[in-house]
């Protein structure tokens, strides 16, 4: 009786591998006729009994499984191109352990031309603003080929742009934990005959120099992208709430690039924003020292204190910025905002004034101290417009602050200026 029941397991397993076979060949035929979704079912009834199959039957079977979903893949569905690279992968695992090739270097091509599918699909989503998809693409092109770490860097960007900060934050750890930098070479070098600069290999650049095609060789080095990684992390942390988490990642990134004085003005905004003024402070003077000839950093500072409410430490940095850079037109047109929005601050309380002779004699204080400090807001313009006689941006401004005095003689002069 034993004998018999071995010899009906030998039947059935044999009757399977039969059905295996037939469904692999049904698979094939299907692809031949460009029927994917076709192949992949026929796979599907045959997924069960797959794993006890022969390893050179497993390895064709999952070789076609990928191929079905990489068809289907290319034709819109954009799931299947995980489904494939799994498939892929395990052809590459089945014939690594049996020590045979067979499939696999079709399946490492494939690979590689998924790889080419994605990031192009990505470009084109990124152009048509479908940031999430471009991103999961991305990041997909970096799990094909795990050594082109920058398709997971610009799966990171993608996913910021689509405000989808949990991934993007995702992304950005895992470049930071396998010590992503983003450094590279640019060789170059100017063709003799055309006049323009090309870039090529360091080995190519320097035949064609001696060569005598080329010359003026030089190498651009893009600087490391650690800092930019380590400061996104905090800024997304920030976006999220997750404040304490955000220190950490600032304290971080600082490390990385101790001499960023743009750090320093992201922390410092942070402390503001969780109610520590005094080391919002601390952090602001910190960044005014590292650069004290920086007109950028200075007009950064006064933007950030401008936004927190702080005017008299805004209109401080901007007249500092104007005095490295006496045309910079962004800072005098903030400087002039700083009055006029000091100025709106008494609005309120002008109207919140009852019609007692006190209240009253209030009013006409409050509405003087509004004027006069529209009055200074105009005149830094004015001083702007001597050097900038054509600048819209300040020309409107003005005839804004003009109007808002009721001067109708300069509302009107500004606004023949204008073209109106």
């Amino acid at each position: 009786m034993r004998t018999r029941i071995l010899i009906l397991l030998a039947i059935g397993i044999s009757t399977m591998g039969f059905a295996q076979k037939d469904e692999m060949k049904a698979a094939e035929k299907a692809l031949k006729d460009g029927d994917a979704a076709a192949a992949k079912a026929a796979l599907t009834s045959a997924a069960s009994t797959i794993d006890s199959a022969k390893e050179k039957d497993q390895a064709e079977y999952y070789a076609l499984l990928g191929n079905a979903n990489y068809e289907l893949a290319k034709k819109g569905d954009v799931a299947s191109f995980q489904s494939a690279l799994d498939a892929y992968n395990k052809v590459i695992a089945v014939e690594e352990a049996s020590g045979k090739s067979k499939y696999t270097p079709v399946a490492q091509e494939k690979m590689g031309q998924m790889t080419a599918d994605l990031v192009n699909s990505a470009v084109e989503d990124n152009n048509n603003k479908k940031f999430s998809e471009a991103a999961e693409k991305l990041y997909m092109s970096y799990k094909l080929s795990p050594k082109d770490t920058v398709y997971l860097y610009y799966a990171a960007s993608s996913a910021v742009n689509g405000q989808d900060y949990e991934e993007a934050l995702k992304y950005y750890k895992e470049l930071k934990d396998v010590g992503y930098n983003g450094e590279s070479v640019t060789y170059t070098a100017v063709n003799v005959e055309t006049g323009e600069t090309e870039s090529m290999d360091k080995a190519t650049r320097d035949l064609y120099v001696k060569a005598g095609t080329h010359k003026d060789p030089k190498e651009e080095v893009s600087p490391s992208k650690k800092p930019e990684i380590v400061k996104n992390i905090a800024l997304i942390y920030q976006q999220m709430g997750e404040n304490e988490k955000a220190i950490e990642a600032y304290a971080d990134a600082r490390a990385e690039n101790p001499d960023d004085v743009n750090l320093v003005l992201g922390e410092a905004n942070l402390y503001y924003a969780i109610g520590d003024k005094e080391k919002f402070k601390e952090l602001m003077g910190q960044a005014s020292a590292m650069a004290p000839d920086n007109a950028d950093l200075l007009y950064n500072i006064g933007v950030i204190n401008m936004e927190q409410g702080n005017l008299e430490d805004a209109r401080d940095a901007y007249k500092k910025a104007l005095a490295i850079d006496p045309g910079y037109i962004n800072a005098l047109l903030n400087l002039s905002t700083t009055y006029v929005n000091e100025g709106n601050g008494l609005i309120d309380e002008m109207n919140e004034l009852g019609t007692s002779k006190e209240d009253i004699a209030k009013y006409d204080e409050l509405k003087e101290k509004k004027d006069s400090l529209f009055r200074e807001g105009a005149a830094v313009l004015e001083d702007a417009l001597q050097s900038n006689p054509d600048n819209e941006s300040i020309l409107t401004q003005l005839k804004n602050i003009y109007g808002a005095l009721g001067d109708n003689e300069n509302f009107m002069r500004i606004k023949k200026l204008l073209g109106e």
